[in-house]
């Protein structure tokens, strides 16, 4: 059977699996405290799909077309015995990437044990070194030295790092040259993302975008960057190659060159719903129709059908029309 392309053409490619809707985090661009304080009731247990559902889903799609996962949360390291998921996703047949977001503060004590189960690589994000503005923007007084311990520690097991920055104007733009000139030295490969209007919560103000060409600028003033061409359809950063070849630096340009026309990703959230969008309302549950025991071709077809009616491109209409979206803690940034 054919894989599915949508209304606008777009394939079938990458599948992100949120874990857990749990954080130890509290950013205020994703979970402010004021919204997910002390007594914010988070998902039930018995709500999270579990690892054996989990790898169920991802073996139906594959066929669809799937052949990169992506886990995230939340926190994905908050999800007990997750080694365990990744080895079993490594032993689907079709994927050939299995790759993991996180904010580094429990990778030291987990590298290890990943990349032996067959994770290929990890994401951390990472939007400042100064630790007084990474305390304040995390939410919680965590320490920087804890991520880059993290970061350290994946890649002395073999696991390749790249690392996020959200970039904000007037909390950490600041940061933007003192990222780039650590993440040269370190060996990974760094991407700042656009302040983005995800979830309800986050308060988002156009007025505190920092704007690609606004990071590329500050970037330029130091760095002698040559641009490279994308390395599939669907690549979410514009890339540059440091003149000298140490290591490269991405753009995550949601708000202000968006990339919905190549967007190749369905998002799975812990409860088992599947999203066509980041800044989707609301998604299609999966859950029920996996434990009600229904024959595994009609969730096959399920997912195929919403696959081939979607039309969703969220930025590239952005401030059109007013929407509500779901949390990114919810289904996975």
């Amino acid at each position: 059977m054919d894989m599915p392309t949508d209304l606008l053409g777009r394939g079938l490619r990458d599948l992100r699996i949120s874990v857990t809707d749990r954080c130890n985090f509290r950013c205020r661009y994703c979970m402010p405290v004021e919204v997910f304080g002390a007594g914010y009731a988070f998902m039930p247990r018995e709500h999270l799909l579990t690892f054996e559902e989990i790898v169920t889903l991802a073996g139906i799609m594959v066929p669809l077309g799937i052949r990169k996962i992506r886990l995230t949360g939340g926190e994905p390291l908050l999800r007990r015995g997750l080694e365990d998921l990744v080895a079993m996703l490594a032993a689907v047949e079709g994927v050939n990437d299995i790759a993991m977001t996180t904010n580094g503060v429990l990778l030291a004590h987990h590298a290890e044990a990943l990349a032996l189960a067959g994770l290929n690589r990890v994401t951390v994000s990472l939007d400042a070194l100064d630790p007084v503005i990474f305390a304040k923007m995390n939410g919680v007084g965590a320490k920087v030295e804890r991520v880059l311990a993290g970061i350290n520690s994946a890649q002395a097991f073999g696991l390749p790092v790249k690392v996020n920055a959200v970039i904000q104007r007037g909390v950490n733009d600041g940061e933007i040259l003192p990222l780039a000139r650590w993440a040269k030295i370190a060996g990974v490969d760094l991407r700042y993302i656009e302040y983005m209007d995800v979830g309800e919560t986050n308060g988002w103000k156009l007025a505190e975008v920092v704007s690609g060409a606004e990071i590329l600028s500050v970037l330029e003033s130091e760095f002698a960057m040559v641009p490279r061409a994308p390395a599939y359809r669907g690549e979410v950063a514009a890339h540059w190659s440091h003149a000298d070849g140490a290591g490269e630096i991405g753009l995550i340009r949601s708000v202000t060159n968006p990339f919905c026309q190549d967007c190749q990703r369905l998002r799975l959230s812990a409860d088992g719903k599947i999203f066509t969008c980041l800044f989707a309302a609301e998604g299609h549950d999966l859950r029920e129709i996996l434990r009600s025991g229904m024959e595994l071709q009609i969730i096959e077809e399920t997912v195929r059908s919403i696959w081939l009616t979607r039309a969703d491109r969220y930025s590239e209409e952005r401030g059109e029309m007013e929407r509500p979206k779901a949390e990114m803690s919810y289904l996975g940034g």
